[in-house]
């Protein structure tokens, strides 16, 4: 445990010696930066067009649950562009254990203090579902964090924002057909009453890094929290430029009959500009919408369509909770189950109203997660029929994915099924888009080893 806190702290200004490796050229993204001190971590790298080493940066450091460098780096590139951040990706840390990412974590922070000017009073945390709660878990306990930005998740399991905390600013985005979606709204509230500095964005999509427009508002809010505190100079072009933005979203929504969520928008915008502008007009806006039928209701609502999407899974999460006792008839509740979800799913696909197709969808995502978590919890547990049924559930609740069949043709593998395992790696290759990457899983995956010179593995390597 000394040693956990040990390496947290080592985030904080005090990370790391002073040697000097070459930096990377400014503008352009490294994708593969090795760790001088940790050859085995790597991570991707974005240095904006107008770094000097004569300066200090602020930083963002990110996390992929699937220690895909690359994916943060493309949301954040053209703000941090913008705004002048520094960004370095993990390529290591991913969705697990904590030690792994928190060893990921200080790896990429120790390279990076070494090479790079870095303005610790400014160093933020993002990351995606795992790998947000990553960020926020290294922001918990180091208290070295200027702002955590959250994509898809909100803080760790079984740890809940306090007053009693050291708060850090929060910038929380999430889909509105994640899963999640209720979570990361719940958490923004939770922020609020335990005194953190926070704002919340939605964005039309699933459970993904948010656009880079978002990205971008981001990085521009926490340099507007960073001259609130005094660690970045005032820019009143600046200042006035975000406040008129802010205002023309809240009108967008109000105009087009979002009246709460315009209600929240005018709100948001007072938190972070009063002190740095004139909020006065702000306020006036958000008093009138108070008035209204429509935003006295909206939480209303809002707890309304999260108890519809957790009532429309429960019976298939309770359903496949069971077939761990299903020891003589898994079969027939594995079929029960599929059949479950499909109908699910066909009730997404064919919802006439937008609002209730948005419910259905985040709880097709949310039992495709809990199928895909189990099988992996069964497949670590050695309980290969289970983790084969479980994928198969994901399967079916996402038909055009290829990772639920990657996931079964490594259990079929495991399980030394070799005619269905490579039935499920041909039905997972129709369905990739970017095949680099799949063949480099394919032959790097250990399950399949055994398949290495047989000419069915053979032909999947061709492209």
């Amino acid at each position: 445990m000394y040693r956990l806190f040990a390496l947290l702290l080592l985030l904080c200004p005090l990370a790391a010696a002073r040697q000097k490796p070459a930096p990377s050229i400014p503008g352009q993204v490294d994708l593969h930066r090795t760790c001088a001190a940790k050859p085995d971590q790597t991570y991707a790298l974005y240095l904006p067009s107008t770094y000097t080493p004569t300066k200090s940066w602020p930083i963002i450091y990110a996390f992929d649950p699937a220690a895909r460098g690359d994916r943060p780096i493309d949301a954040l590139k053209a703000g941090a562009e913008k705004y002048g951040y520094i960004v370095a990706a993990s390529n290591n840390s991913r969705n697990g254990e904590w030690p792994p990412e928190i060893e990921a974590a200080q790896a990429v922070s120790d390279d990076t203090h070494t090479m790079l000017p870095i303005d610790d009073r400014r160093v933020y945390f993002t990351g995606l579902s795992g790998g947000a709660r990553v960020a926020a878990r290294i922001a918990q306990i180091c208290r070295c964090a200027a702002g955590v930005y959250l994509n898809g998740a909100g803080f760790p399991n079984g740890t809940t924002p306090s007053p009693k905390d050291s708060p850090f600013p929060v910038f929380a985005t999430v889909g509105n057909v994640d899963f999640n979606f209720p979570e990361v709204t719940r958490l923004d509230e939770t922020l609020g009453a335990a005194g953190y500095p926070h704002f919340l964005r939605y964005f039309d999509g699933p459970h993904q890094w948010a656009p880079p427009e978002v990205a971008e508002e981001a990085l521009a809010w926490f340099r507007l929290v960073a001259m609130k505190k005094g660690s970045a100079p005032p820019d009143s072009g600046f200042i006035t430029q975000q406040r008129d933005a802010e205002i023309a979203r809240a009108k967008s929504l109000a105009q087009s009959g979002n009246l709460f969520y315009a209600w929240r928008e005018y709100n948001q915008a007072i938190a972070i500009f009063d002190g740095l502008a004139d909020v006065a007009a702000l306020r006036e806006s958000a008093a009138l919408l108070a008035t209204q039928k429509d935003v006295r209701e909206g939480p209303k609502r809002q707890q309304h369509d999260f108890e519809e999407q957790e009532n429309l899974i429960a019976g298939i999460v309770e359903a496949m909770a069971n077939f761990r006792g299903k020891t003589s008839d898994l079969a027939g509740a594995f079929s029960a189950t599929k059949q479950k979800v499909a109908n699910l799913r066909e009730a997404a696909d064919h919802e006439k109203k937008p609002e209730k197709a948005i419910i259905l969808r985040r709880a097709v995502a949310d039992v495709y997660v809990v199928a895909m978590e189990t099988g992996g919890e069964r497949l670590a547990a050695k309980e290969i029929t289970l983790a084969k049924a479980y994928f198969q559930v994901a399967a079916e609740s996402a038909p055009d994915s290829p990772n639920p069949l990657r996931s079964l043709a490594i259990a079929e593998a495991i399980d030394n099924n070799r005619k269905a395992a490579f039935e499920a790696l041909r039905q997972a290759k129709s369905k990739v888009t970017d095949i680099p990457p799949f063949l480099d899983w394919l032959q790097s995956e250990p399950a399949f080893a055994p398949f290495r010179d047989d000419p069915q593995f053979r032909a999947l390597l061709a492209n």
